[in-house]
């Protein structure tokens, strides 16, 4: 395959960071668009900046994710998670270009005891949820769109858990953590690398949606000691275990994050590495950064 043009939207964001950080094969032109240059919220441009870049791939790394804003901001999270997609789409079909669009577990209501496969009902029970659901439609019916879900993303880039986790131990002696809620911590690197073989295998990916995630588990509590196990070694913080009664939130956030990603690595061999060997990397990065 060759003379492949790539467009990542959400450049600035964590997945989009490390998608323009990948070491994409030399045949592959890869550009990102920030805010600056594709404003997802203004609808009327997108079709027209996406078919003057021309490009054979989209990827869609772009969305309004804070989750709580987007209770009493329905309408800015519809424009950037649900009708932007719907031009991003009408654009790739225009040109005929592959569209990869990247979603949330936030589609499932949490409530489920097992982990969630592609097939099972969608039942948001947040705005952010409704109007991330609402975009993957518009991907659905389009002949050459895939959408990934994924769920908690972190890096050493941006705003996540493991920096809040870091920065609170510096501010506190003690950090409370909601420890009923379970997920796949998923390093943005990891993603876009899985991404990016998703991108670069052929041009006969499936016509569906998949989920990709860490394929281990572990609640937002044990997460916490884990990024901070040297802090929680020599005693400069403790984390301690709350329920989600214990910490409300403006949305509510689901109890069961567990994704099935069993689909995509049988179709195309895709698969992350567990969680906590990404975040060895991730923290020591993040390390890095405050040396310099």
């Amino acid at each position: 395959m060759s003379g492949q043009r790539l467009l990542i939207t959400g450049a600035s964001g964590q997945l989009g960071s490390a998608l323009l950080a990948y070491p994409w094969p030399s045949s592959w032109e890869v550009f990102g668009t920030k805010r600056a240059d594709l404003d997802l919220a203004d609808t009327s441009s997108i079709f027209g900046t996406v078919v003057d870049l021309q490009p054979t791939v989209v990827v869609n790394a772009a969305a309004y994710t804070a989750v709580d804003a987007a209770e009493d901001n329905q309408a800015s999270a519809t424009l950037v998670n649900d009708a932007a997609v719907a031009e991003l789409v009408r654009a790739a079909e225009d040109l005929d270009a592959r569209i990869v669009h990247v979603s949330t577990d936030y589609v499932f209501d949490g409530e489920k005891s097992t982990p969630y496969a592609e097939d099972d009902p969608t039942s948001p029970v947040t705005a952010y949820g409704r109007t991330k659901l609402a975009g993957e439609g518009h991907v659905g019916r389009y002949s050459r769109g895939v959408t990934l879900r994924t769920a908690w993303v972190y890096s050493a880039t941006g705003s996540n858990f493991v920096k809040t986790m870091l920065r609170l131990a510096h501010e506190r002696d003690t950090i409370g953590v909601v420890n009923d809620q379970i997920g796949s911590p998923t390093s943005a690197e990891d993603l876009a690398a899985g991404v990016a073989e998703l991108v670069t295998a052929n041009n006969d990916v499936p016509k569906r949606l998949y989920h990709l995630a860490s394929p281990t588990t572990t609640t937002w509590y044990d997460f916490a000691r884990a990024v901070l196990e040297p802090e929680i070694a020599n005693g400069t913080v403790e984390v301690k275990p709350l329920t989600t009664d214990e910490f409300p939130t403006v949305a509510s956030r689901p109890k069961n994050s567990q994704l099935d990603c069993s689909a995509i690595k049988s179709d195309l061999g895709i698969e992350l590495q567990p969680w906590s060997e990404a975040l060895v990397k991730v923290r020591r990065e993040i390390e890095q950064q405050g040396r310099t």
